[in-house]
């Protein structure tokens, strides 16, 4: 389950970082696109990608004090 949730998360947030540089560069919201503008399922994705965000700092963080040597 752990292992799920961490490559869930870090798809999610990989699907958000690209939607906002389509936002960036070419003024193009992907998510709006296919699902419409702030709708109920929009609103859904940018919550799971925001929520993923927190769970890949959370578990990124401990994975770097778990194996990562401190000099």
């Amino acid at each position: 389950m752990h292992k799920f949730l961490k490559i869930t998360s870090y798809v999610l947030v990989l699907i958000g970082a690209l939607n906002w540089g389509l936002i960036g560069l070419f003024d193009f919201n992907l998510v709006s696109y296919f699902f419409g503008d702030m709708t109920l399922v929009s609103r859904i994705i940018y919550s799971l990608v925001g929520i993923s965000a927190i769970v890949a700092a959370v578990t990124g963080h401990m994975y770097e004090k778990r194996y990562c040597i401190e000099e």
